[in-house]
């Protein structure tokens, strides 16, 4: 909500992204960021984005509440608070997402491997004579050949992922 905000009232007051970062000191993709839900501004950030903007700072959080005090600075530090633990949990569960694809990557190469393992290339003792028979058993060699050739560079990718992208204890 705060990141629609922010980027409806910009564009309302006819701000574009590096107009209002040179008005904050930030740099434009700051102010992308904050659009996008990537990032919050900090409390101090918010009450000079509301000064910018000539709008309460509960306006920028979605509030309908008629003015904010200074006072206010807790309320406000607990909303985004409360983002910031949203952004968290969303980029957790990316991650997450990440490492079990990384995962299942890591087991189809496998499989696959196995598979051609126990065929063995069968189709190498073919009638080649046949012309469905011929191409169809092209096919499948230039695919074994090329999936040979780049399936441990992909399954050494995958297990770097998941090393990468497991939880820190």
């Amino acid at each position: 909500m705060l990141n629609e905000n922010i980027k409806a009232i910009r564009k309302s007051k006819g701000l574009s992204q590096e107009e209002l970062a040179v008005k904050l000191n930030v740099v434009r993709q700051t102010i992308s960021k904050w659009e996008q839900g990537l990032s919050v501004p900090d409390a101090d950030m918010l009450i000079s984005i509301s000064e910018v903007f000539e709008t309460p700072v509960s306006t920028l959080l979605g509030e309908t509440v008629a003015g904010t005090k200074v006072d206010d600075l807790k309320a406000i530090s607990e909303k985004l608070e409360v983002i910031n633990l949203q952004l968290a949990h969303r980029k957790a569960a990316k991650q997450k997402a990440v490492h079990w694809l990384f995962i299942f990557l890591c087991a189809v190469i496998v499989a696959i491997f196995a598979v051609l393992t126990v065929l063995s290339s069968p189709y190498l003792g073919w009638d080649y004579g046949d012309p469905e028979t011929a191409v169809f058993g092209a096919l499948l060699h230039a695919l074994e050949w090329l999936f040979v050739r780049i399936a441990p560079f992909a399954l050494l990718g995958a297990i770097a992922g998941i090393c990468l992208t497991r939880k820190k204890l």
